[in-house]
């Protein structure tokens, strides 16, 4: 069955491929992108079934008028990819003011709007999926990336309990959590201005580690967009998606430690009750 969605950031990345397998299976996209010119091969291609949509996540009116519009347009819109952003690397005491805000505007405020416009639609078309493209980075932590980890782990908490709210509306959700991928991730990094003091410490080893293009990359980015297509498809889905050998690895060790951890603390949790209960 020809299926409809919407996609943020579909001009690069995970979302171009997730656009181009999409159109390529015959379904109908509504893409978006700051440049819009980047996807002008597909739209003349397929001019039937894609329709390109300039948007800036940071810009919480043009993301809700997006929304209105592509319904408006098409009805019915079966499943909503938010893709949209990036990544910035520096330690948290390197990064400017500006940088912080437009990571936190983009990654977690910007999803954080595109899904609360879209609820009342799915709402009233009786259900639909929302794709919330994450990564193993919302669960676990690497040093020099902690706003990137904020708004990761901050748009995970957020849906889960949006998950929630919504289930009884026939609404689901799929946290897709990739490991490093084959993508242009890394080259699009904003990076903060090198300060020596963190030369020596675990921060200076990932940023040489970057800048020798030394850092593991397992994940086929082609692979990883099909995975994220059939977990959509599916009647049930996951909640979170790990995908790639790596984020697998990650996230089952930082789980199994911080249980390890809790357990450890069971006795000292359990003296903050209130012992007249």
């Amino acid at each position: 069955m020809t299926k409809t969605w919407f996609i943020t950031g579909a001009s690069s990345g995970l979302g171009r491929i997730m656009t181009e397998k999409l159109l390529d299976r015959g379904d109908r996209v509504i893409g978006t992108a700051r440049r819009t010119d980047a996807l002008s091969d597909l739209a003349s291609a397929h001019a039937d079934r894609l329709h390109v949509v300039p948007l800036d996540l940071i810009d919480t009116a043009a993301v809700r008028a997006a929304i209105d519009q592509a319904f408006e347009r098409v009805g019915r819109i079966d499943v909503v990819v938010s893709n949209a952003g990036y990544g910035l690397f520096g330690a948290g005491e390197e990064l400017s003011d500006e940088q912080i805000d437009r990571q936190i505007a983009t990654n977690l405020t910007g999803s954080i709007q595109l899904v609360r416009a879209s609820l009342p639609h799915l709402r009233s078309q009786g259900g639909g999926r929302i794709v919330q493209v994450s990564s193993e980075g919302g669960q676990i932590a690497y040093p020099g990336f902690s706003l990137y980890h904020a708004s990761k782990w901050g748009i995970e908490g957020f849906v889960e309990a949006v998950a929630q709210e919504v289930a009884p509306f026939g609404i689901d959700f799929i946290i897709a959590e990739p490991g490093p991928t084959g993508t242009n991730f890394g080259a699009a990094l904003d990076h903060a201005e090198l300060s020596e003091i963190y030369e020596e410490t675990p921060a200076g080893k990932v940023r040489r580690l970057i800048a020798g293009g030394e850092f593991v990359i397992r994940g086929d980015a082609a692979n990883t967009v099909d995975a994220i297509i059939e977990a959509a498809d599916s009647d049930h889905p996951p909640l979170r998606l790990a995908l790639g050998s790596t984020a697998y690895e990650n996230i089952r060790a930082a789980l199994t430690k911080r249980l390890d951890a809790l357990e450890a603390q069971r006795d000292i949790a359990l003296s903050a009750d209130d012992k007249e209960d």
